[in-house]
């Protein structure tokens, strides 16, 4: 039972505000490309540096070869863990995901093959057998938060049914790249390191890719849309079938279906572009396609190619429309406040689409996170790429992406700021869409606020991930409430989970004086809430305030009453009756009201959770606004505007 509420939650998660269509764009491709014909044989053929091409490694900057090599050092000695029964079943037992036990093996064997690339002297070789030899005993690669995959009880993972998750995924990619790196100097060590490591690859990962199309994130059943899972476990599978296939019939028939696969992700994703998972989703979504646009490019010696589509395009340059001023991005349902985002995938992405904009905005974030100082992050082939882009990308023309207001009309999410090209005043974004979102919360109608750059109105985000998150009880957890977004608790009931929980009548309009926003949120509430309409408008008067609007009717008024919720990051006080005062970072905003219609109480909240703590560190505050309006039929109007002192 436990297994099917969760398939049945993931999988609202999945629909798409947007309707559903078979544009099978990348099969398409493939059949003009004539992919049978221009796909390599020999990965080796793509000129990524190897192991021995010295040349390389030796000239890259001594800061980073030093980082490199000291980081590798501290895993000279390093004990291979042992992944225990308990590990997994903890899942079961507590909802803990243990993600550490898996990230750290991960991260030393990534560290040791990078340190050793960037020194070749063969000081790191035998930890690197060590590590290899460590996964191909390892029953499962996958995290335990994902076994509900296999047909055999959630806890331990069955030896006999090897599934694919993103953990898999993951795992098989680095594996993969430290063959191909290094499979002629294990063969020096010893001949059976090197093929009990593709042995083991293609038993756990490619072979299942092959003979199963019932991995929901394939989207190959039919049994549900897909999510960012789709692009980024393909990208990994694509990765281990082009380095290890031997068969060069087998490689294309698997290239094939990984193709028919991702056509599943680019079919349900609306034409605007937008990622309702989010900005630092994206990073695993529209990032994670570029990936596997780029690798198919260059295996088919450049004969792939769909950038020039309208819909790729779109899908590339969302990520600086979902851009506040670094390094805040908008962050609706569980998405990170905060992210650094992919530099050099927004940079390559912008070049490939000819979007200078998006070119420099990657070269921008690139430039931010000290790039060319510091050694790169990511899995193997990620640092490679990133390495090869090096000096590219930090000459550069960059640009802080500040555009004036953007509108995405089918994800129904839009923003605006007082200037473009400035983090000066403010800047909103605002959300309609359906409550069956991907990582949805029931926020619809809600924003964000900011002002010069800095959180006001703020979305608080999600706690770290436990087995209740992804469970029927996700709605339990106060973050993922509309209670705790900018939105109202009418009559005592807030908005309910589910695709027939839907915004109506969303538009936005914007010109050089203002930016407004209105969607009606009233379906979004279940019939006990006897609410006839609600509709919310946002209004940014460039330059000078910012507007907040509710228009009302209630089938009638219930003993509980309705409340009006704001969050945000400042310090809250009451300067008088009518007028709120919030200080935020270097700067002071009045919240006007009327103390007639709305009562205001200040309630403040420590930040417990180590990953909402990245963001909110000083705690967060909700303003709750009792409506005193007995009324069936009303109107609010709340003002913000900066003090001047």
């Amino acid at each position: 039972m436990k297994k099917l509420m969760l398939f049945v939650l993931l999988t609202c998660f999945s629909v798409s505000v947007f309707s559903y269509e078979k544009r099978d764009l990348l099969q398409k491709e493939a059949k003009e490309t004539n992919l049978a014909q221009a796909l390599v044989n020999d990965f080796s053929i793509l000129e990524f540096p190897g192991y021995t091409d010295r040349e390389f490694w030796n000239n890259l900057p001594e800061t980073i070869r030093r980082e490199y090599i000291q980081d590798a050092e501290e895993y000279l000695d390093y004990d291979w863990p042992v992944v225990k029964a308990t590990d997994y079943l903890e899942i079961i037992r507590s909802g803990d995901r243990r993600q550490g036990a898996y990230a750290a093996p991960r991260a030393a064997l990534v560290a040791l093959v990078m340190g050793e690339l960037a020194e070749g002297k063969g000081r790191f070789t035998d930890q690197i057998v060590n590590g290899v030899w460590y996964y191909s005993e390892q029953t499962w690669w996958g995290w335990s938060a994902h076994l509900t995959a296999q047909k055999a009880p959630h806890g331990l993972p069955d030896a006999d049914e090897p599934v694919i998750d993103l953990g898999v995924g993951e795992i098989a990619n680095v594996l993969s790249w430290t063959w191909f790196l290094f499979k002629d100097e294990f063969d020096k060590i010893h001949p059976l390191i090197a093929k009990r490591l593709k042995d083991e690859i293609m038993k756990k990962a490619v072979i299942p890719y092959y003979e199963r199309d019932d991995f929901w994130w394939q989207g190959l059943d039919g049994s549900r849309h897909v999510n960012n899972w789709n692009p980024w476990t393909n990208h990994n599978m694509l990765t281990a079938i082009l380095i290890l296939e031997d068969d060069q019939q087998q490689k294309i028939k698997g290239v094939q279906k990984l193709v028919r696969s991702l056509d599943e992700f680019v079919n349900v994703y609306p034409d605007d572009g937008g990622c309702d998972e989010g900005p630092s989703y994206w990073g695993r979504a529209g990032a994670s396609l570029y990936q596997c646009l780029d690798l198919l490019k260059r295996a088919t010696g450049g004969g792939f190619d769909v950038y020039d589509n309208q819909l790729i395009k779109n899908m590339g340059n969302y990520i600086y429309k979902a851009y506040i001023d670094y390094p805040y991005f908008i962050n609706f349902a569980d998405a990170d406040a905060t992210t650094g985002s992919r530099p050099q995938i927004i940079y390559s992405y912008g070049k490939d689409i000819g979007d200078p904009l998006m070119q420099k905005f990657g070269a921008f974030l690139a430039e931010k996170q000290d790039w060319g100082e510091k050694a790169p992050g990511g899995k193997i082939d990620e640092q490679i790429m990133q390495l090869m882009h090096l000096e590219e990308i930090k000459n550069a023309e960059t640009e802080n992406a500040r555009i004036s207001d953007f509108w995405l009309p089918q994800t129904e999410v839009a923003g605006a700021r007082d200037q473009a090209g400035s983090s000066e005043g403010f800047f909103f974004a605002a959300k309609g869409g359906h409550n069956a979102e991907s990582h949805n919360h029931n926020d619809l109608g809600t924003c964000v606020l900011y002002f010069d750059g800095k959180p006001a109105l703020i979305d608080i985000g999600r706690e770290t991930y436990t087995a209740k998150t992804f469970s029927s009880r996700r709605y339990e957890i106060w973050t993922m409430q509309s209670q705790y977004h900018q939105l109202p608790k009418i009559n005592g009931v807030d908005q309910m989970q589910g695709r027939e929980y839907v915004a109506a009548n969303t538009n936005f309009k914007a010109d050089a004086k203002k930016a407004v926003f209105s969607t009606d949120i009233s379906k979004a509430y279940p019939d006990d809430a006897a609410v006839e309409k609600w509709v919310r408008t946002y209004q940014l008067d460039r330059g000078k305030q910012f507007i907040i609007r509710d228009d009302y009717e209630l089938e009638k008024v219930m003993d509980e009453p309705t409340t009006i919720n704001f969050v945000t990051y400042c310090k809250v006080s009451e300067e008088k009756p009518g007028v709120l005062l919030l200080k935020g970072d270097g700067f002071d905003l009045e919240m006007k009201y009327n103390a007639k219609t709305v009562s205001p109480k200040i309630e403040f909240s420590e930040v417990t959770d180590a990953g909402l703590r990245r963001y909110w560190p000083d705690g967060i505050t909700r303003i709750v606004f009792t409506v005193n309006n007995s009324k069936t039929k009303g109107k609010n109007e709340i003002v913000i505007m900066e003090v001047i002192r």
